[in-house]
């Protein structure tokens, strides 16, 4: 089931909310510059293992509207506070990928976990996101050459190999965004940091990360797990920035265990 919720005079957000009768719930918030379907390995399975499963674009990105401001972490929570409270969801467990993770993080941080029963970062962006010489870089050719820059990020992506058709699919997923919204998170991530939300953080906290990210390195990860209490951290050996996908069945087993 797809629909759209308003979160502002002329935003709607598009959502995709499969097997809304579940007996859990989760939310999961998409990477940079991707949109809900990159977890489509997730929605195969856990929709008919009983979970509600809510994949939500962020604005200008996917099937959302794409307005021209409202980039930056706090207007991104605020976004998915709105979408919380419009479907009355409690105890949901909140999975963010990369920059859906620093999302993830400031809502938790910005409005005390509401509606929230524990959190997974999944290669996430944080607590800092782009070094400023990358940012610079993405931003250029986002503004010049945006599927010349959406062809390098999938082929640093994945650390397992990926057929052609495959990375057609994804680099689809990349140029789905705006122009305009592209350029804007990646000035968000280098401009914006998350040091002072961890310690905000009171919700059991899953972080799993792939040793080979070229994205995010793991590093952070293990930084993460210092600064959030009640953390735990799993690698995974075999993945890049893409440990959903590389490790499907091990990161789809383990979100089932986490949640219970």
């Amino acid at each position: 089931m797809g629909y759209y919720v308003p979160v502002e005079s002329g935003v709607k957000l598009y959502v995709e909310d499969l097997n809304p009768n579940g007996s859990k719930t989760i939310v999961f918030l998409h990477g940079w510059p991707l949109s809900h379907k990159q977890f489509e390995y997730q929605f195969n399975i856990l929709p008919a293992m009983g979970y509600r499963c809510i994949g939500i674009d962020w604005r200008g990105f996917g099937k959302s509207d794409k307005p021209i401001s409202g980039y930056d972490f706090n207007r991104l929570a605020d976004d998915i506070r709105t979408v919380i409270d419009v479907l009355q969801l409690d105890s949901i467990t909140l999975v963010g990928h990369s920059t859906g993770g620093a999302i993830a993080i400031r809502y938790i941080s910005r409005y005390n976990g509401y509606g929230v029963s524990s959190l997974v970062l999944v290669d996430a962006a944080a607590p800092i996101g782009f070094t400023e010489e990358t940012a610079d870089r993405l931003l250029e050719q986002a503004l010049n050459d945006r599927p010349k820059m959406m062809r390098e990020v999938t082929d640093t992506f994945f650390f397992q190999y990926i057929t052609s058709s495959f990375a057609e699919w994804f680099l689809q997923l990349g140029l789905q965004a705006a122009g305009w919204s592209t350029a804007a998170i990646i000035l968000t991530l280098r401009d914006e940091e998350l040091y002072a939300d961890l310690p905000k953080i009171h919700v059991p906290t899953l972080i799993v990360h792939g040793i080979h990210d070229k994205v995010i390195p793991y590093a952070q990860a293990q930084e993460l797990k210092q600064k959030i209490r009640n953390s735990q951290l799993v690698p995974f050996h075999y993945s890049g920035h893409g440990c959903f996908w590389e490790e499907r069945d091990k990161f789809n087993q383990l979100l089932m265990q986490w949640i219970g």
